[in-house]
Order: structure tokens, then sequence, then C-alpha cells
């Protein structure tokens, strides 16, 4: 099965997780969903690649929530032989001065448009190695910093290994976020002068040829965000044959600084929007950090219902999504309002499977789905419950809200907590539902089957955020806080709404909040008769949907980062 994946050169793609489908909990959240839908776009537009993952046999997690709203989590094991191949090749890496070995399972990502790529899963559950060592790539994002360095340890190092000895032809390699910066090393060690040939005092390391094979994109905004080993863990645990000196002039004095490494070891570097360039240039200084937004794959996250008018009205919209700058034009508002009939009734159903609660279909629905976390602020829609309730009565409103707090991150879990308790005090005056075990399916569901989409940062802290760009590819307008991708994307009541404007938030966006709410957002859609309110989702979609795809964000990378 390898062989049809060999005979060409390839980008390997590195990330620590990726949304390959439900049923694989390779994934925690927004980062491993663009892995995946970078892989989609890939293999929709034959770009060769390869990705490397850890196989995370026990997944992230599964969520339940207990009658108080306390998050609890349960084992997500998975069976890799259900949908992988063992692949034979073995590699070794060495971890505190033992050797591990690593194998790669071979999962065959197959597109809507008959395209294939490989996506080789590491892991380290192997007789040879000690049992300590066979759970490296069990948990993802599991443990403490020692577990984390031994899985980047194998994501970058091993990785770069198994990609030679199973006899991939790497032309390039990008490293989603800065766990795989590792590679670097051992791209370091691989190519290397002649000790005759050197001066006295020259690197061994052919450092130009390391960094115009290496792209690196950082998602990280936040300082304290990014992964830092001190060098006494270093000298514990990773053995490749460098000396501490060498590995500080590239990431750092005070400790191994991962970001650090990837950016002297990358020749294109770029964040995922406008704002997080400039954010990250600030946090860098004296690196150039380009932008190309993200964007999400169009199939994945078009609901059938808009894929089917899409298709009829756009064709081509999978390959081109350019092409649904039409939409506004070109597809009749009937077309788009039953399609949105539909993807709402799907979410009711879901709903009410998952939790009991009917909701009423001709009653607006906000959605709400993010990680659990303080900077993403899920409770800011709450700041004010009276306030909140007078608009209800003027225009009633339904709320479903979903996301995973970490396991470790104990104010995401109150706010999980709060949340759960703010919908009991609103019990019987507005709806409020929180789904469980947020996943892939569930976001499709909910993205597409909300009427407006909110999303509520502290600038800024959100890097890009796509779960919005899902909403737009079925037609639902984003009302939220310019930070990430909205600042780009939002065009004043065309494409949704904003919340505050770029220079920041403050205490009196909460207010600003309500106010649209009353005076815009509901009224329009209650309104929808004369046709306004499908205009927005039309405007959401040509506007927004036909730029912020993964077909157009793996364009750029392919001629700006990879040079193909």
């Amino acid at each position: 099965m390898l062989d049809e994946f060999i005979h060409k050169p390839r980008i390997a793609y590195f990330s620590m997780e990726i949304a390959l489908r439900c049923e694989i909990p390779t994934y925690a959240g927004g980062l491993g969903i663009l892995a995946g839908d970078t892989m989609r776009s890939a293999t929709d537009l034959g770009l060769p690649m390869v990705a490397v993952s850890l196989i995370s046999r026990a997944g992230f997690f599964r969520q339940e929530i207990d009658d108080t709203g306390r998050q609890l989590e349960q084992a997500a094991t998975w069976d890799p032989r259900r949908w992988a191949q063992a692949l034979d090749a073995k590699i070794a890496v060495h971890i505190e001065d033992r050797t591990v070995w690593i194998r790669a399972w071979l999962y065959v990502l197959e597109g809507h448009m008959g395209g294939r790529q490989p996506v080789l899963l590491l892991d380290t559950d192997l007789d040879e190695n000690e049992s300590s060592d066979r759970e490296i790539t069990h948990y993802l994002y599991g443990g403490g910093p020692i577990y984390r360095l031994k899985q980047e340890i194998v994501l970058g190092i091993g990785g770069a290994r198994l990609l030679q000895a199973l006899g991939f032809t790497i032309r390039h390699y990008h490293m989603n976020e800065g766990h795989s910066a590792l590679l670097g090393l051992e791209l370091m060690r691989r190519y290397t002068h002649s000790a005759e040939h050197l001066r006295p005092g020259e690197s061994p390391y052919d450092f130009p040829r390391v960094r115009d094979m290496c792209s690196f994109t950082t998602h990280t905004p936040v300082e304290a965000g990014h992964d830092r080993y001190s060098y006494d863990l270093i000298r514990r645990i990773l053995d490749n044959g460098f000396d501490i000196e060498t590995i500080k002039r590239l990431a750092g004095d005070e400790n191994l600084n991962m970001t650090r490494l990837a950016l002297n070891l990358s020749e294109y570097v770029n964040g995922v929007a406008r704002k997080h360039a400039e954010i990250s240039s600030a946090m860098f200084p004296g690196y150039r950090v380009h932008a190309i937004t993200n964007g999400v794959h169009p199939y994945t996250w078009a609901a059938e219902p808009f894929r089917q008018i899409f298709d009829h009205y756009l064709p081509g919209w999978c390959h081109e999504p350019q092409l649904l700058i039409r939409a506004d034009c070109c597809i009749p508002d009937a077309a788009i309002w039953q399609a949105h009939v539909q993807a709402k009734q799907l979410l009711i159903e879901k709903v009410q499977a998952l939790t009991g609660v009917v909701l009423q279909p001709d009653i607006a629905v906000i959605g709400f789905a993010r990680r659990m976390t303080a900077y993403k602020r899920p409770d800011f829609l709450f700041s004010d419950l009276e306030r909140l309730q007078l608009i209800a009565h003027k225009y009633p409103f339904q709320i479903v809200l979903a996301g995973k707090a970490h396991p470790m991150d104990e104010n995401g879990k109150h706010l999980i907590e709060q949340l759960h308790a703010q919908a009991r005090a609103l019990k019987g005056k507005i709806t409020v539902v929180y789904l469980p075990d947020y996943d892939m399916a569930l976001a499709q569901t909910l993205t597409a089957g909300a009427d407006v989409w909110l999303n509520t940062p502290l600038p800024p802290l959100e890097a890009s955020g796509t779960s919005g760009m899902k909403a737009a590819f079925n037609g639902v307008p984003n009302l939220s806080v310019l930070d990430g991708w909205w600042i780009e994307a939002c065009i004043e009541g065309l494409t949704g709404w904003a919340i505050g404007d770029a220079a920041g938030i403050n205490d009196g966006d909460a207010a600003m909040l309500y106010d649209k709410l009353e005076n815009l957002v509901l009224p329009l859609y209650y309104g929808r008769s004369d046709g306004g309110w499908v205009r927005l989702m039309k405007g959401a979609i040509s506007k927004n949907a036909s730029y912020f795809n993964s077909h157009r964000m793996m364009r750029r990378y392919a001629t700006e980062a990879y040079n193909w």
C-alpha cells in the first residue's frame, strides 16, 4: 500500500494532532482540525504531501457532564487496526539513555474527489520498549513536561527518521506549531559538512540547507503558550549527539524554546491571520513572519443541504471555492433558506438526542462552541442575565453551547459549571443547552444549524479561529469580537457584526453585544420576510466562505512556503 506514495517527492507535514475522522480521536481542537483540513485540501488539489503525527491510542478524552455541570473525562481509546495498517519499518531514538523503538501506522486519507494522501501515525507501544516508553504515544497532551518532551522527540526526530526509513523523498518539511521543532536537529545531524572542509571554529552543520527545507507555522499569540524545557531536562532526556551550546544558540540561553528553535531553522515562517502575524513579529523581533490566514475544508464543513445547492448553482465550487463569490446573485433566496431550515432541523434532532431538550425551529438559535478556557470567555454572553432576559422577552432566542476543557485546566472546568448554573437560572425564560463531547461531527451539525455564530475571545489572544469560517459555509453570520480572522472577514451588516473594535475590548463591549442582539441581529432575523436575513446569509457565503477556505490557504503555502 505504501508503494503508491513513495514514487514522487512530497511535503512532510508534522503536527502533534490531526483530525482525520470522528472515530479516530487524534485531535483535541482547532490545531488538529486545521491539520486535517490541510491534508484534505492537499488531497483535493493533488499536492503530494505526507502527514506525520502520533497514534494517540488513548486519544484526548470523551467528555461527560454530571448533574452539577462538572466535566468528567472518560478514556477515548481506539483500535488502530480498524482504520490503519501497521508498517514494517522501525527506527530508534534515544530517550534518557534508553533506546526507544518507533513504528508507524499508515492511514490513507481519501478525498471526495478521488485523491489519496498518506498519514503516518507514530507508535511506541512495541514489545521492544520498556512499559513507560510504550505509553509515550498513548495520551494526546497527557502528563507534564517530561512526557511532553518525550512525545516531541518521537514526533520530530522519530518522524524524520521514519520517513527516511520508509523510502519517502521529502522536498520540504512543514512544522505545524513548535511541537515538531526537534526535527530541525535531526536534519542538522543529517546534513553536515565534512571535517576536512571546515575552517577553524566553523560549525559542521549545514544551516542554510536545513533552513531552506523547513517552514514553520506558529499558532500561539501568548508568550507563555510556547513549549519550553530547562536544559537540565534536555541533558537528561534528549540524546542526539548535540552539545548544549549549539542548541542554546538556536533555542535560547535560559531554556529550550521550541518556537525559537523552529524560527531559527525555518526559511519561511507564518502566522495564521494578519493580526496574529503582527503579534508574532513583535513577540519574536528579528524574524520575518508572513501571514497566511487559516481556512476550512469546503466539502467537509458545508452541510449536505448546502453542498446540494452549491453543486446545482455553482458547479465546481469544491475545487474552486472562489466560485462561491457568486452565491449572492446565482442562488435563489428560497434555496438558501430551505437549505438552512434542513440544517437547523438536523441540529434540533441532535440536541434532543443528546440532552432531551426540544428546540423550537421558529426561534433563533445562537451557537457557541470553543475549547473551554478563560481567554475564550464562554461566559461573556451571560454577563448581565437581567438584560439578556429583557432582550429575550422582546425577541426570543435559544442558546446552544459546547466545548471541552483540558483535564488539567481547573478554571476551564469551572467555566463549564458556571455555564450550567446560568442555564438553570434562565430556565423557563431562555432555553440554554450544553452539548457534551464536542467533536468533528457535532461541530459540523452545530456550525451549520445555528442561526447566529457567537465568538467572544479576549483580544489579541485569538490567533485565528476557524469555527466561524465553518458557519460561513452554511450561510450562518458571525457576531464576534474583532480578533483573529474576523478582523479580515467582518463587513458590518453584510457578513455579520463586530463586537467592540480592533483596538481591543473593554467592559462596555458586553453592552455592545446586547445592543447588537436587541437592535440589529434579532430584529433582522424576525423581520426576514423582507429578504434582509437571507441577503446576510448570502453575504457570509459569498464574501467569507469564498475566501476563508483551506484550498486558498494551501495554494498559498504551495507557492510561497514550499516553492512548488
